[in-house]
């Protein structure tokens, strides 16, 4: 699909309300695979590869307002006046931007290992990691991501989850990915007193990138938040723990 001035890769699945999902750094709209089905029955599910992530290629800076942009332009696009916004990680941020700044084109938030913006301490670092995939490419960062993002159970008792994070990792183009980085590195909290919508929060026991007391203090800067706190679960919250995911989400939006 032509957005923007650039070719961003859409799917879509279902009939209904809509679900616009939105990926965080290293994912795709494949992240988000486990959910679709669930979903489908009900909603409309649309699906997108951020520029610079899978099928989507980088055609310029990225940035936290630049995939905000692409975000509404495929609501524009596919004639979506108002969806329930759905994010992870990196997509979380992109989701907030977008309910702060377009309130009205926003039914819900659900933001599955959340945050307002990057800490300063992990600022550097994950500019240090966008030089790594410029040098040496993603296998080494897949490997240290699927180590550090999951959890004990994921990696112990779940290894094609594991699996599969590694391999969306190690298929990202480098370039894209590195510039991603930079994207994020960049970013900076939305204004969350004026988003008003029912918001979802979501993390896991094990997330270090997003742990409960940060969540916690997020969702308590934004109104009509709650939190909810999945056992065993690391970073990639979608995958590692599928049904708790579909149905936190089936019963957040029955109940809108």
């Amino acid at each position: 699909m032509h957005i923007n001035g650039k070719e961003i890769a859409v799917e879509q699945q279902g009939e209904g309300d809509a679900v616009v999902m939105v990926h965080g750094l290293g994912g795709t709209s494949n992240s988000w695979y486990p959910q679709v089905g669930p979903l489908a029955r009900f909603y409309r599910v649309v699906r997108l590869d951020l520029e610079g992530s899978g099928r989507s290629p980088a055609a310029g800076t990225l940035s936290i307002a630049s995939f905000a942009a692409d975000v509404i332009g495929v609501m524009d696009a596919l004639e979506i006046p108002t969806a329930h916004l759905c994010g992870h990680s990196m997509g979380t941020i992109v989701c907030q931007h977008i309910a702060a700044d377009h309130g009205e084109r926003v039914k819900s938030l659900a933001l599955f290992g959340p945050l307002a913006e990057p800490p300063e301490a992990a600022r550097q670092a994950i500019r240090d990691r966008a030089g790594v995939a410029r040098e040496g490419g993603m296998a080494p960062i897949a490997d240290t991501l699927v180590e550090v993002a999951t959890s004990a159970e994921t990696k112990a008792h779940q290894p094609a989850a594991a699996a599969f994070v590694r391999e969306i990792l190690m298929r990202q183009d480098a370039e894209g990915y590195a510039r991603t980085c930079e994207a994020l590195a960049a970013a900076t909290s939305a204004n969350l007193a004026a988003i008003g919508c029912p918001a979802l929060l979501v993390t896991g026991d094990e997330d270090g990138v997003s742990p409960p007391p940060a969540v916690k203090a997020l969702g308590a800067r934004i109104k009509n938040a709650r939190l909810l706190v999945l056992t065993g679960c690391g970073h990639w919250t979608p995958i590692e723990k599928p049904a708790q995911v579909n149905a936190s989400l089936l019963n957040f939006y029955g109940n809108i």
